[in-house]
Formats: C-alpha cells, sequence, structure tokens
C-alpha cells in the first residue's frame, strides 16, 4: 500500500525532535525499514512516484488515429464524439460504444499537446464610480404566478462593477423603455452617477453595425439622448463577447439563485399582484446590497451627484385611425372603437402596455405585444360592423384575435361542420356581439357546458344556456327617522322646533 505524504511529513518532524529512527518510525506509524527509506531520500512519496508514461493495453485506435489526427488539425473545432461516430460509420463492427469515452481522452491529449491557441480572459482592476453595467436575463425559470397564472417576465439588472451594487426591474422586453426604466431605478435610488455606462449590443441602445470602433455597432439617438441627460458616457462590448460585460452577467445567475432561496423560505411563488412580487424583489435586492456598504461608500464618493430630472418611461406615436379601425405602432396593429375612425390619436407605448389617447382622454389599455404575433384586435371594436358585413369575417386579416378563449374557437368550428359557411359566421358573430354587450365570462360559461353536452353552441342556445336567473329585490321596511335623535349633538342646550 502507498505511504500517505501526511505520514511521511509526520516522520520528518519527529525525526529532527529525537534523532532516532525508531521513536520517529512509532510515532508516524510506520515500519522502521520503510521509515529509514523515506528519510535516506529526504522526500515525500508523491515527489518519488515516476511518471507514468507506458500503455498498459493495447491502443484499440492505433490504425486509425493518424486518420483523426489530421481531421483534428484540419477542423480543431471537431468534437471528439461526433469524429467517433464517423470512425464507426466508416469501419463498421470495429468499435463499440462502449469505447467512447477511452477515445475522447485520446482526443483531449491531443488538444492538450498539438491543438490551437486557447483564448485568454484578463481579469481587470476596477476603478470606484467609474463603471455601471446593465443586462437583462429572463426569470421564467423561478416559476413566479400572480393570482395563479404564469407570469412570464424578465429581469433589467444593473450592477456597479467595483462595489457588486445591484439592482433590477420586472421588464417584459429588450426595449430602450425597460433599459430607460432599470438604469433610472439605479440612479435615483443611488442619488448618484458613474461615468461610464456599458451595455450589451441590444437593439435597445445600438442599431446596425457600422460604429466608429470595429466589431461594435452605433448608438440609437434616443439612448445617446439619455445617456447625455444623466451625464454618463454610453459604452458597448464588442459583438460575440459577453465575458466583455462579465460583472453583470455573472450576478445574473447569483441573482435568480438568491430569489430562488427567498422564495423557497416564503414557502410560496404566488403573488397576489405584480406590485406585490416589486416589493418582494426589493426586499431580496436590499438584503443582498447591505453586505455591500463599504465598497459601495468608496463609490458613492468618487461619483457626482445626481441633479437630473426623471426621464419619462413610455414614448409617444402620433398615429390616424384607419379605415378599418386599427392604427399601427412601431410595427405592430391596434384596434380601437370605431369612433375614432379617421381621427389623430395618441399612441403612449410603455415596456409592457400601450395606452390610446384621444383629445387627451385614454380609449384603450392593451399590452404591448410582440412582433412574432403583430396585432391585437379587440373584437368589441369590430364586431357591430362584422354583424353589419358578416362576409367579411372568414378571410379578415386579424381573425385569429376574435377567438377570445378555446371555447370561442371550438364554437365556430362547430358551427361550420354543422352548416353552411355564410351561416355559421352570422352564428358566431351573434354570440361575439353577445359577449360585447353583456359579459364574456357568462358567454364563455355557457360555451364550455354546451360543449360539455355535446351540443351545437347556435345563438339561442348560447343566451338561454347563459342566462342568469333573475332574483326580486329583498323588501324592506319603510323608514321613519326620528329628529328628537339629534338632541345627543347639542348637550346641555334646549333646542326648538
Amino acid at each position: 500500500m502507498e505511504t500517505p505524504d501526511r505520514k511521511v511529513e509526520k516522520l520528518m518532524t519527529e525525526y529532527e525532535k529525537t534523532n532516532n529512527m525508531t521513536k520517529a518510525a512509532l510515532r508516524a506509524d510506520m515500519d522502521r525499514k520503510t521509515a529509514r527509506k523515506y528519510v535516506k531520500a529526504g522526500k515525500l512519496p508523491s515527489q518519488m512516484k515516476k511518471p507514468h508514461d507506458w500503455r498498459t493495453r493495447e491502443d484499440p485506435f492505433e490504425a486509425d488515429w493518424a486518420e483523426c489526427e489530421a481531421m483534428l488539425a484540419d477542423a480543431p473545432e471537431l468534437q471528439a464524439k461526433s469524429l467517433f461516430e464517423h470512425l464507426c460509420e466508416q469501419h463498421p463492427d470495429k468499435y463499440q460504444e462502449g469505447q467512447l469515452r477511452t477515445f475522447q481522452r485520446r482526443v483531449k491529449k491531443w488538444r492538450v499537446a498539438k491543438g490551437p491557441d486557447k483564448e485568454l480572459y484578463f481579469p481587470q482592476e476596477h476603478i470606484p464610480g467609474e463603471r455601471m453595467s446593465t443586462d437583462w436575463t429572463h426569470a421564467d425559470r423561478l416559476g413566479i404566478t400572480i393570482n395563479g397564472e404564469a407570469f412570464p417576465h424578465m429581469l433589467c439588472h444593473t450592477v456597479l462593477t467595483y462595489s457588486n451594487w445591484e439592482w433590477a426591474t420586472i421588464c417584459h422586453s429588450e426595449s430602450l423603455m425597460s433599459l430607460r426604466q432599470g438604469v433610472q431605478a439605479a440612479l435615483f435610488r443611488l442619488g448618484r452617477v458613474p461615468e461610464e455606462h456599458w451595455t450589451d449590443n441590444s437593439s435597445a441602445a445600438t442599431h446596425n453595425p457600422g460604429g466608429k470602433e470595429e466589431g461594435r455597432r452605433s448608438f440609437n439617438r434616443e439612448y445617446e439622448d439619455m445617456m447625455e441627460h444623466f451625464g454618463m458616457k454610453p459604452r458597448t462590448i464588442r459583438i460575440g463577447c459577453p465575458n466583455e460585460n462579465g460583472d453583470v452577467e455573472s450576478l445574473n445567475g447569483a441573482l435568480k439563485n438568491r430569489i430562488e432561496q427567498h422564495l423557497l423560505l416564503r414557502g410560496s411563488r404566488d403573488f397576489g399582484s405584480e406590485e406585490e412580487y416589486r416589493l418582494f424583489l426589493e426586499k431580496v435586492l436590499g438584503k443582498a446590497n447591505s453586505l455591500r456598504t463599504k465598497r459601495l461608500a468608496e463609490e458613492l464618493d468618487a461619483m457626482s451627484e445626481l441633479d437630473a430630472a426623471r426621464l419619462a418611461e413610455y414614448r409617444d406615436y402620433r398615429c390616424r385611425v384607419g379605415s378599418s379601425g386599427t392604427i399601427s405602432v412601431d410595427r405592430r396593429i391596434y384596434s380601437v372603437p370605431s369612433r375614432l375612425r379617421g381621427e389623430q390619436v395618441t399612441a403612449r407605448r410603455y415596456d409592457d402596455r400601450v395606452e390610446i389617447l384621444c383629445a387627451g382622454r385614454t380609449e384603450v389599455v392593451a399590452p404591448w405585444v410582440s412582433r412574432d404575433k403583430g396585432s391585437h384586435i379587440d373584437y368589441r371594436h369590430v364586431v357591430a360592423s362584422l354583424i353589419r358585413k358578416p362576409g367579411a369575417f372568414r378571410n379578415y386579416r386579424y381573425r385569429e384575435d376574435l377567438f377570445p378563449t378555446t371555447d370561442f374557437r371550438w364554437a365556430w368550428e362547430i358551427l361550420c361542420a354543422n352548416m353552411s359557411e355564410t351561416k355559421a359566421d352570422r352564428e358566431y358573430l351573434e354570440i361575439l356581439n353577445h359577449a360585447a354587450a353583456t359579459m364574456e365570462c357568462e358567454v364563455g360559461g355557457a360555451l364550455c357546458k354546451l360543449r360539455r353536452d355535446g351540443e351545437v353552441p347556435q345563438f339561442e342556445a348560447v343566451q338561454k344556456t347563459g342566462k342568469a336567473e333573475s332574483t326580486a329585490p329583498p323588501e324592506l321596511e319603510p323608514l321613519h327617522p326620528d329628529l328628537g335623535e339629534y338632541d345627543c349633538l347639542f348637550p346641555g342646550r334646549e333646542v326648538t322646533v
């Protein structure tokens, strides 16, 4: 059995004390002959071991290794598993699946001995108050729900790279609006402004390549205006080099792990509102930052005081309502009430929603849709016109938006299967108009019941099924007030009626 280094170290120590080989070997729990060998050599067992540079069994890839080595030299990025699969195809029945690990070790040794040079990363010395970095990170894996419903979202994460002080805001896209909201939240909480603000090449801050520096994109005008407003120099990393924004990149995972732990302590991932979740998030961030107060104080001393006003966290678009009762907001289509056709309206775009105003009055509040979806048509705005022109429904460009739930889509499909196209469209539009005039949830409940019963959801059936039983108001006794009860309000005074 191999003697461990710790025993020999103990032996050397005892031998120096006693100069007696027998006593030293006994105290080190070692045979006297073995002890004499190590004392004479003056080395530890690990230092006396010779490197193992010979094979104990035949190399199974020797015959074809020259071919593999040539392929690796031509394409160093080739993975060992892919190369092994290619080898098995070229030489059937010669190699087995269980030899993959052996082949991977052989390729790894080749890369160490003859492979291409690897890129090195150099740790940077951060200067207090110089750099603030911002990045977005998806938070869906946290499993947050609002009133039992999934809450997909992102976090706009801002970090001071010297002290690692961090702040995060809830957002739904990598947009300029979410960037403005996140940066402002951090700056106004600090009350100070760093020299530089760093971000990646997201379209929120940059656009098409063509910047002065190679490998970087030009800044958007609105982003530059925001940086000028707060007195920070805009900076961006090179394209495809996330390591240059490494502080915030590494803290993205640490932040989500911290939130995960606090959710486990809380015992629930469900929140009553988005505001409740935001307060929880701020509490988590506050606890994390309480451990960074010393270095943060150095940063605050080095930063200039924040003396800029808060910027609006929305963008206004001037739009004219078209003949179809819709407007286009940054290549997204939104419907408005038909009475606004031909009018000029203002679409106020926030990170998560858009508000449409006419003459200073809010007419529509709708979620901000992705470009993949591209449209948000409220059936309440168009169904009255479609009732008069039912033939336009079937080929309507935004017809998919006119199925509020899966029950409504089921109703239209069943109607199409049981009657002519024209009649099916008319029946469905009547149902949709009924939902607009009453309550969508009641009509949806009636459709769900008809679906369970296997009935065709004609308009009359929906009306009967969804009709709520009216109850008579309770009978109340007439009220006869006694004015004398008010005398107690004037104690000691005689009241004349």
